[in-house]
Order: structure tokens, then sequence, then C-alpha cells
């Protein structure tokens, strides 16, 4: 069986692409990522994994792409560029990229006849959320640039199932948290950001008065739901993917420690996102496992990883060098 990850060098991307290596019937794991965003230090405990084929190419030229999708079982499409702000300067990018990226990823899948898509969609189609939780018919309140151009990725996704039977499972995923999330930008994810300033021995900054809350999903529980949607009979359908359990951003902040400074608000972020899981416990069988607390616990045990992550010694210099270049074409 061979499977695409799109995005799978970035932080979901890579951990998804890790559990895949150890399903037996999963043969080849074809790696698409333009590394801008993603990287290999992601993937570097699978580098030299044989299931793993890693393609430097770029969702935006569906030409690049088109033959790689031959007799392929699933895509898990990640690929995307992410954060609000950013994509208030630059909207042309994200729609490039988050909607026109994907849908030459469906008409690859068209082409060669691949019948299974798992959708990685956005929380942020729902807008500026009340404090009440929001099931998948709470009405679509793209306000922004990125979630406009994610949700019109997943638009696009029950467009080409309607019409050319392409099999879509879409998830919208609300704040997930992990190993290897991105530390880079000014406007990343809090977590990411959170991170690289404890790393850096500087304050956390909060946004606002860090009343908010956010729902804080872990990477292994959401790769978990990736992989129960490739190999689940349930198709066509949206989920959210959260835990339901909402925590305060100053919460998460006396949880990693250290000074605290306060910013102003940012335009387009909610002030409170919680996820209704009812659908997705029902329909795929599945619910959050990682306490919160505990997986903070465990960020913070491995929060050295970006500082003593292995380096690239010369034999995964070489492998990489072999598969770009085999690749490339």
């Amino acid at each position: 069986m061979k499977v695409i990850v799109t995005g799978g060098a970035g932080f979901i991307g890579s951990h998804l692409a890790e559990k895949l290596t150890k399903i037996k019937k999963i043969k080849k794991i074809v790696i698409i990522d333009h590394l801008r965003d993603g990287s290999l230090k992601n993937l570097n405990k699978i580098l030299s994994n044989k299931k793993i084929v890693i393609l430097r190419r770029d969702i935006r030229n569906l030409k690049s792409i088109q033959k790689v999708f031959k007799n392929v079982y699933c895509v898990f499409h990640l690929a995307a560029i992410a954060d609000i702000v950013p994509s208030i300067v630059n909207p042309k990018d994200y729609v490039d990229t988050n909607f026109g990226g994907t849908i030459n990823v469906l008409e690859a899948m068209r082409l060669n006849k691949v019948k299974k898509i798992i959708y990685a969609a956005s929380s942020s189609c729902y807008g500026l959320t009340p404090s009440k939780s929001v099931n998948e018919e709470y009405k679509i309140s793209t306000l922004y640039p990125y979630s406009f151009s994610k949700n019109a990725g997943e638009q696009a996704v029950l467009h080409w199932s309607k019409v050319y039977g392409i099999n879509y499972i879409s998830l919208r995923l609300f704040n997930v948290y992990g190993p290897r999330s991105r530390t880079t930008g000014a406007y990343g994810a809090v977590m990411g950001v959170f991170l690289k300033q404890k790393l850096s021995n500087k304050p956390l900054t909060i946004v606002g008065n860090g009343k908010q809350k956010r729902d804080f999903v872990n990477v292994d529980d959401v790769v978990e739901v990736f992989i129960k949607s490739c190999f689940s009979k349930v198709k066509n359908q949206i989920f959210n993917v959260g835990t339901g359990k909402p925590k305060s951003i100053n919460y998460l902040a006396n949880l990693i420690g250290g000074r605290k400074i306060f910013i102003p608000k940012r335009p387009g972020e909610p002030f409170n996102s919680k996820a209704n899981v009812n659908k997705i416990k029902r329909l795929l069988r599945w619910k959050p496992k990682i306490k919160f607390e505990r997986g903070i616990d465990e960020l913070l045990k491995n929060i050295n990883y970006w500082k003593s992550a292995p380096l690239w010694n010369k034999k995964n210099i070489k492998k990489a060098t072999e598969i770009w270049f085999k690749n490339l074409k």
C-alpha cells in the first residue's frame, strides 16, 4: 500500500509520517513538501526508513506532482501556509497554496484515479466563536484570508467528491500542540511562540488579558485521527478535532513557567474556541486520550529538541541528496 503525505516535513505531517512507518500494510510513504516551512530535521528519525520517499516539490505546480499519485491508496493532505495576520498582508499567497494547491492535489488524484483523501481543515472557519462549543453545523464565518483559503480548500474537496467520486474525511483541527510545533514567526501558534521564548529565556508574551481560552489537542491524538480516518469505512464526513475542554492562555503560561508580559490584542484571534466532538466520537470512535497537563509536562521534558536533535551526519545528508536528485525532475 502506498500513501502520500503532503506537508510531511511539517509539525503534524512529520508526526504522522513517523506513525505510518510502523503500519505493516503500508509499504511506501511519499512525503511531498517544498521545505520552506517544514524541515528535514523533523524527519530525522525516519529519514533512513526504506518506506520513506521525500519529494521536494510545491503543490502549486500540478505538473511536478501529478505522476507521483499513481497507485496511491490514500492522500493525507496537510500542506498549507498558516497564520491569520500574515494572511491579511499577503492574501494571494494563502489562496494560491491553501486553495489552489488543494485543487492541484485533487486533480492529481482524479487523473490517477485515487479515491481517498484526508484533508487537514481548520477550526478558524468558525470565526470569532463564542464560549459555547461549536459543532460541525455551526455557521461558517471566514473573516480573514487564512480561514477563507482553508475553508475554500475544504469546499473543493467536497466538490471533487461529489463530481468525481473521491471519498474524503475533512478534519477541522483546533489548537494542535506537541513536540516540533513551529516556533518561527511573530504570529505563530501560541504554543510554539511560548516554547521559543522559554528556550531563549525571554518573557512569555500574552495577548490581551490572557483569559481567552483555546481548545488544545495533542499531536499524538491528532495523528491517531488521521490514521483512523484512512482505514475507517466512514467516508464523506467533516469532523471537529479537539478535546471540548479548553484551557486559558494564562493557565498555559503558568504550566510553562517563567516571566510574563501582556501585549495588545491582535485582529483575527477568537476569544474562545471549544470543539464539540460528539460526532467524531460517535462515528469514528475517536476521543482524545492525552490530558493537557501531561502533554505539557512531556513537552517541557523535551523542550531542548530544537537544540539537541541529532545533527545531519554525512550519511543522512548523502541520502537526502540522493532522494532529491532522483525525484526532482
